[in-house]
């Protein structure tokens, strides 16, 4: 194998929401790629996770505001680095699959890459939660004509883009007010399958049917209040920018 032609992955800084994750947390943070930071940031955990990620390393943030896009987008605040990526830190979702996105951001193929997970076994994704993902789905291929067929959390992109996207929500809507502001400022999203591991714990957001249909109450509110094309950001740093009028395109390798 030629080593030269393997391109070099850049240091990406990694979002790691966090609530109750401790038993999860050693092996998440044992797969995050070398080099590379992790931003665990604690959502009111009554487990010890904040001191337990602090003691394995990672850059520990609080954020009192409970909701996913709330932690989410402190994470992304707290990040300096040019590349960000975000994961659950429940173990379903493997960080070491995070340096294939980044470097697909880095040679101008996409401008955001998400990862489409496939269960690994029975029981790994529960129907109600599945229902939803695919109602969303369904919800996001019309507003954008994104062929996407999951809003996993596993994503990468540049940083300063992202911040001028103007994320708003800080709730279970976060993950996909991300790609539509993204789809109507003219990014390329790419979609490609990640293993889907049982997560460890309960779900905060889709562990029960009530969790679930709070998740699509709050995404279906974001599809009504995003913004059109005519108040787009399109990221300036791409190596290959997107041409103008092109849809954004999903990928599968």
């Amino acid at each position: 194998m030629d080593v030269t032609a393997v391109p070099r992955t850049p240091v990406a800084d990694l979002v790691l929401p966090c609530l109750d994750e401790a038993e999860a947390l050693p092996w998440v943070l044992g797969r995050v790629p070398g080099g590379w930071r992790a931003i665990v940031v604690d959502n009111g955990s009554t487990d010890g996770s904040a001191a337990l990620a602090a003691s394995l390393g990672a850059t520990v943030l609080r954020e009192e505001r409970r909701g996913f896009g709330a932690a989410c987008h402190t994470g992304l605040l707290a990040a300096t680095a040019e590349f960000v990526c975000f994961c659950d830190c429940d173990a379903s979702l493997d960080p070491a699959l995070l340096p294939a996105f980044v470097r697909e951001v880095a040679n101008g193929e996409a401008d955001l890459v998400l990862g489409r997970r496939r269960p690994e076994r029975i029981g790994a994704w529960p129907a109600h939660a599945r229902a939803g993902n695919m109602a969303l789905a369904r919800m996001i291929r019309r507003r954008t004509g994104l062929p996407l067929r999951d809003l996993g959390p596993l994503r990468a992109a540049r940083r300063e883009p992202l911040l001028a996207l103007g994320l708003t929500d800080r709730r279970s809507g976060y993950p996909l007010e991300m790609v539509v502001k993204a789809t109507d400022a003219g990014w390329r999203v790419t979609e490609h399958p990640v293993p889907y591991r049982p997560r460890s714990g309960r779900s905060k957001v889709t562990g029960t049917w009530r969790g679930t249909w709070q998740a699509v109450r709050d995404m279906r509110a974001v599809l009504a209040d995003a913004v059109g094309p005519a108040d787009a950001v399109v990221p300036t740093e791409a190596v290959v920018p997107p041409q103008a009028g092109a849809r954004s395109a999903v990928g599968r390798r």
